[in-house]
C-alpha cells in the first residue's frame, strides 16, 4: 500500500492502536498511519475470508479476494463516512471483490469449510453426541449447499458470521425488510430440505 506509517514503533503506541476504535483507526490510517490500517485488517480478515469463501468457493480465490478488497477500501478511505459503523463498508467491498472473481471463474460456491469453523462445538459431550452432531452439521450444511445462491448467501451472513440485519442488509445492497421476508423464506427451504429442523439447526449456528 501507497504512504509511510507514522512513528508508532513503540509498545506503547502499538497497545493504544490495538484498543483504538474502528472509527479512530480510520482516521489515523487516512492521515496515513500504516500501522492504524493494519490492524483494521487484523480485526477484520477472518471475517473477510469467510464471506469471500461463501461467494467465491475456493480458498485461494477467498484470499485473493480478501486482500484485494482490503487494497480498495485502503484507498477508498477519504470516502467512508467518518462515525458509520466501518465493518459492513469493509466486507462490502470485500464481496464486490469476491463477485468480481466468481463471476470470472464460473463457480458455484460452497459453504462446507468456512461454515465448519463457526458452527458450535461442545467439547464436554461425550464421543457418540458430538459424533452425532458433527453428522447433523454436515446434513445441514449439505442441505445449505443445495440452496439457491441468494438464499444461502443470506442464511451464511446472518446465522454463521453474525452479522446484523443492517449488515447483511448492506451486504446484499437491499433494506433490512427485505433481508427479514428473504431469511424467512430461505429458512423454509432450508426446513424442506433438512428435514423440518432448518431453522433449529440454523439458529444454532447463531447461539451456540
Amino acid at each position: 500500500m501507497e504512504g509511510r506509517p507514522l512513528d508508532d514503533t513503540n509498545s506503547d503506541s502499538a497497545t493504544a492502536i490495538e484498543s483504538d476504535s474502528d472509527s479512530a483507526l480510520v482516521e489515523r490510517a487516512r492521515r496515513g498511519d500504516i500501522a492504524a490500517y493494519d490492524e483494521i485488517v487484523r480485526r477484520y480478515q477472518k471475517l473477510a475470508f469467510r464471506i469471500a469463501y461463501t461467494i467465491v468457493g475456493s480458498a485461494a480465490d477467498a484470499e485473493d479476494a480478501a486482500q484485494e478488497g482490503f487494497v480498495r477500501a485502503y484507498h477508498a478511505l477519504h470516502r467512508f463516512h467518518q462515525g458509520a459503523p466501518l465493518r459492513p463498508w469493509l466486507v462490502t467491498i470485500v464481496a464486490n471483490a469476491a463477485r468480481g472473481r466468481r463471476t470470472a471463474a464460473g463457480r458455484h460456491p460452497t459453504l462446507t469449510l468456512s461454515a465448519a469453523e463457526f458452527l458450535p462445538d461442545d467439547s464436554t459431550r461425550s464421543p457418540e453426541t458430538a459424533a452425532l452432531v458433527s453428522e447433523r452439521r454436515k446434513e445441514l450444511l449439505a442441505a445449505v449447499d443445495a440452496l439457491r445462491d441468494d438464499d444461502r448467501q443470506v442464511i451464511a451472513y446472518r446465522y454463521f458470521f453474525d452479522l446484523s440485519e443492517a449488515e447483511t442488509a448492506e451486504l446484499l445492497g437491499c433494506a433490512r425488510g427485505t433481508v427479514k421476508s428473504r431469511l424467512s423464506r430461505a429458512l423454509d427451504r432450508l426446513r424442506q430440505g433438512f428435514g423440518g429442523d432448518g431453522q433449529t439447526a440454523a439458529a444454532g449456528g447463531r447461539h451456540g
